[in-house]
């Protein structure tokens, strides 16, 4: 409480000449922090986790079975489609917002999500509204880019995150010594996870206004996720119950791989749906929260949620996030902690909450250099902003990928491609080292490459690669 006293001191003077949003930035964090320090312990018991009824769980089939509305423009007008895009392209070593990163034929993550709502209001002749929840880190690059689209045939509306200060991992304050974001400050702020949502976009006053338009929910995902489009099937379901009977709250979950297991999954817990991070699980439980067969789902982050529902449980102030501890140590060395929340993690507050299991294909999320390489190969169309699995690839499935440490900047990566090979029939493609692609190469099954160190490997134009494994050194060099 001393701490909390102090912060709060220290607050007040930061904030005495300050506009409205950081007060209620300040307000937030407050509740946030006195709530962390109040929480001893796990924020689960373990032997009270129980798998999701059967029918918390929908099938997509089920929900598809269902059909589409009778009048699809009045119910896509009661949409809105929210991306969260407060995330930098730091990981993929590029400089501004990760969503103006070129991801196929030139276009971003921005641009795709433009068309694809675009197309939308067009062929419906609909009023889908984009709106985009910025981060102090993408708002001013973001704003500036937006100019191009206002010939589109979308609105777009943008509200920010909130800033939160960093604390001291020991003494617990924050490292902040004035509202400033430059100097000595630069590293002092961060926005707190995508669970910020709720109190950002009710506090910005665009959630009352588009209830006033007539809207009824939103359809939330990461702006890199190339999956998540609005699919008409699930807002059908979601329009076309009884009042009575509306479910606020839907999560899209699918199937685990192994590759997924570190992603949220569903539990029921204290007889609410609840979502399960990884760093919520005690240490001694992370082998059985990583295994496939008992928590067989995970979360997309692509949801559904009720905008009145929205605004009771904000007025109410009735939604009680889990606090995530994001350990962190700066540039000079310094430990700090960031306090951080994640908007699925609300699913519990919401009534009739369920999950929607949906197939792979809305999962296409783009984190590294290694998914960039799969979504500009010729496995993926790309139609009216969306990316779809190419009607030549015999299986479902997509290639497992992994470019070593040479390929993780784009701009590394784009100059070791003299253009991307033929991927319609790999399975596998390992690269390491020192190695890159002449043109119109093709890479079929199993293809392993091992470049060691100070080799190169450049594999020839025309290559044709299947089940092979490729190592030593190879130098093709212009005559």
């Amino acid at each position: 409480s001393s701490i909390l006293n102090y912060l709060t001191s220290v607050f007040l003077t930061l904030t005495y000449r300050l506009e409205n949003s950081c007060k209620k930035d300040f307000s937030g964090f407050k509740n946030l922090f006195h709530r962390f320090l109040q929480v001893k312990g796990p924020s689960v018991e373990w032997a009270k986790i129980n798998r999701p009824p059967e029918d918390s769980i929908q099938p997509y089939e089920k929900i598809k079975a269902k059909g589409l509305p009778n009048n699809i423009t009045e119910t896509l007008n009661k949409l809105v489609v929210v991306k969260l895009n407060g995330g930098l392209g730091t990981s993929m070593g590029c400089k501004g917002p990760k969503s103006l990163i070129s991801v196929r034929n030139e276009n971003t993550f921005l641009d795709l999500t433009v068309q694809q709502i675009e197309h939308l209001n067009k062929t419906y002749n609909a009023d889908v509204p984009l709106v985009l929840m910025n981060s102090f880190n993408t708002d001013e690059d973001t704003k500036k880019i937006l100019q191009k689209y206002s010939h589109h045939r979308v609105k777009i509306h943008t509200f920010n995150q909130s800033r939160y200060p960093r604390i001291n991992k020991e003494s617990l304050l924050p490292i902040a010594t004035n509202m400033g974001m430059t100097g000595e400050n630069a590293e002092a702020w961060y926005p707190p996870g995508h669970g910020d949502i709720y109190a950002s976009f009710h506090n910005s006053g665009l959630l009352d206004n588009l209830l006033a338009e007539g809207r009824e929910y939103m359809f939330v995902s990461n702006i890199d996720n190339l999956g998540a489009t609005v699919d008409l099937f699930i807002l059908h379901h979601l329009i076309c119950q009884p009042a009575d009977k509306r479910c606020e709250f839907i999560m899209e979950v699918t199937d685990k791989t192994r590759a997924d297991v570190k992603g949220g999954t569903l539990i029921q817990y204290e007889d609410h749906l609840r979502l399960l991070e990884i760093a919520q699980v005690p240490k001694a439980h992370v082998d059985e929260f990583k295994s496939v067969t008992k928590f067989k789902i995970f979360n997309t982050n692509n949801l559904w949620i009720s905008l009145s529902a929205i605004k009771r449980l904000q007025e109410r102030n009735s939604m009680d996030l889990e606090i995530i501890v994001n350990p962190k140590t700066l540039d000079g060395g310094l430990n700090v902690i960031q306090l951080e929340t994640a908007v699925g993690a609300a699913i519990k507050s919401f009534n009739n909450a369920m999950g929607v299991n949906v197939p792979r294909s809305r999962f296409l999320p783009v984190k590294t250099s290694s998914d960039l390489l799969l979504v500009m190969s010729n496995l993926y169309s790309l139609d009216a902003g969306s990316l779809t699995m190419s009607k030549k690839r015999e299986f479902l499935t997509t290639p497992h990928v992994k470019l070593g440490s040479s390929f993780t900047k784009v701009q590394d990566f784009l100059t070791r491609f003299e253009n991307i090979p033929d991927m319609l029939e790999l399975d596998h493609l390992t690269v390491s080292g020192d190695v890159t692609f002449g043109k119109n190469v093709s890479l079929k099954g199993t293809v392993i490459i091992i470049a060691n160190h100070g080799d190169r490997i450049d594999i020839p134009a025309g290559a044709m690669l299947e089940n092979k494994i490729v190592s030593g050194n190879l130098r093709i060099l212009d005559h």
